[in-house]
């Protein structure tokens, strides 16, 4: 970069305070936070987030300096929004994935739905419904169970959690009914995601790398 493009020592100065105060707006939105899914939340780290990307841009680009830190961005991935201002229906999108870690956990519990369910056709008291498939198992399991229950009790199904997405797209209207079932999400248009929550535990991991480093530098 020429010099004459670089930014001022002032220009880094107003985006380390631009930092500062969207600091403070994420902090006030956590703490008066009226659910998991504020949106003022959502909206002040995404704000967070662009202070100290221009920030650390400024930084390098008039010292060759950068920061310590990076605020993981997950709509980094999608293209510019291109949908309707305002939607006249939605599609969420969700995808969570689970190991199975506990399979005689898993095992028990189904075979403990099945024992329950009042309209299961008549047996002998010793024959097992489930046995020693998994693949029943999970059939019992998520068919007896809504997900987000199944997501908050998965360590008492014997399940260890791992990345999880959520999409919430725009739509001018809602389909016809059973229109898109055959291939649920063939249809997403990444230019029409409203906003996108992940979950991975490769955030924590990048976090911990950096807490290593600084050890390491000591």
């Amino acid at each position: 970069m020429s010099d004459a493009a670089q930014p001022t020592a002032a220009e880094v100065r107003a985006a380390a305070d631009a930092v500062k105060a969207a600091l403070d707006r994420h902090l006030a939105a956590v703490e008066n936070r009226t659910g998991d899914d504020d949106p003022a939340v959502y909206e002040s780290f995404n704000a967070l987030a662009a202070a100290a990307e221009a920030y650390d841009e400024r930084l390098y680009d008039r010292y060759d300096e950068v920061t310590p830190f990076e605020i993981p961005g997950a709509d980094d991935s999608l293209p510019p929004y291109a949908g309707p201002e305002e939607p006249n229906a939605l599609s969420v999108l969700i995808r969570r994935d689970y190991a199975v870690a506990e399979p005689q956990r898993l095992l028990a519990q189904a075979q403990r739905i099945a024992d329950l369910d009042p309209d299961a056709p008549a047996r002998p008291s010793d024959a097992p419904v489930v046995g020693s498939s998994v693949h029943a198992a999970l059939g019992v399991l998520f068919g007896e169970f809504e997900p987000d229950e199944i997501a908050s009790r998965h360590k008492e199904f014997g399940l260890e959690e791992g990345d999880s997405t959520l999409w919430v797209a725009a739509a001018d209207e809602l389909p016809e009914p059973g229109e898109w079932l055959s291939a649920p999400f063939d249809q997403a248009d990444p230019e029409r995601v409203v906003c996108r929550f992940d979950v991975s535990a490769v955030f924590d991991e990048d976090e911990l790398e950096g807490f290593e480093d600084r050890d390491d530098d000591a």
